[in-house]
């Protein structure tokens, strides 16, 4: 099954050439610039750059909101970390980024060069996602925890929603909730046969129910929140009906919240889940 592609972009807005400039890591917009985005979309919006030691490249990110629960957004297949943005995911919610109860920090994928990077031997595209795991806890959760102690919440939509539970159920002392809308976990369709013990413990279809190590379900069952969406037309419905049964079986606490009303998988959808669980 593969994961449906988000819609490219020209160019991101709030990145150098739209009217801004770089100060250091973040880039400022000119005044003009700032007082028309401003006037239109008063929260709070933020753009950071820097190089990733563990990528070896530039890393882009959005902050969204000046306070508030910390989402930790990872966007869909290939997507960008722009993409919140524009398929309207802050906008919908921007009365709780304004209003200091939500605070998103998207960061950008390197799906390309990793899972769905066919030009590269499986084994190179699981060892690229390590690097990209190891940037977001070197990186980005340091940057995180540096302006805003609350608990993380990890989220994402579709291929996003792997990278949030992946990350959450691997590092479950770093984040203190995942939400997962329209999530596909199983990664074998991006393996071409290979397997390792790499993928074995970045596919949560496959290491769940070996799991026997106290410490991951100690974490799982006393403080870790995790919720599973989808809508009852979602494409990715039977891998979230089938973790959902793992985790039964291994008692670890979780919502499987499957949506009526005809919901499939669409940020339209999207959306509307947003507004549920990070009201």
């Amino acid at each position: 099954m593969q994961v449906p592609q988000p819609t490219p972009r020209e160019k991101p807005r709030g990145v150098p050439g739209f009217g801004m400039t770089i100060r250091g890591e973040v880039a400022v917009a000119s005044e003009s610039a700032k007082n028309l985005y401003n006037r239109c979309f008063p929260v709070n919006r933020e753009y950071h750059k820097w190089h990733s030691h563990d990528l070896a490249r530039e890393m882009e990110l959005l902050v969204f909101g000046h306070s508030g629960t910390p989402l930790l957004v990872f966007p869909t297949s290939m997507g960008r970390f722009y993409q919140y943005e524009d398929f309207g995911m802050i906008a919908h919610l921007a009365h709780q980024y304004e209003n200091g109860e939500l605070q998103a920090f998207c960061v950008d994928s390197v799906d390309s060069e990793s899972w769905y990077n066919k030009g590269a031997h499986p084994k190179d595209r699981v060892r690229r996602h390590g690097q990209y795991e190891r940037y977001i806890l070197n990186d980005v959760l340091p940057f995180i925890r540096g302006r805003n102690p609350v608990g993380i919440c990890a989220t994402g939509c579709s291929f996003g929603g792997y990278h949030a539970l992946n990350f959450a159920l691997r590092h479950p002392d770093c984040v203190s909730h995942c939400v997962s809308m329209g999530g596909a976990f199983d990664i074998h369709q991006f393996l071409d046969g290979y397997y390792d013990e790499e993928c074995y413990f970045n596919c949560p279809p496959d290491f769940l129910p070996n799991l026997n190590d106290e410490w991951f379900l100690n974490h799982y069952r006393n403080g870790l929140k995790l919720v599973l969406a989808a809508g009852e037309y979602d494409i990715c419905l039977s891998d979230n009906l089938r973790v959902s049964g793992m985790m039964h079986a291994k008692q670890i606490p979780h919502w499987l919240d499957v949506w009526g009303d005809g919901t499939g998988h669409d940020w339209p959808w999207w959306k509307q889940m947003s507004s549920k669980y990070f009201c």
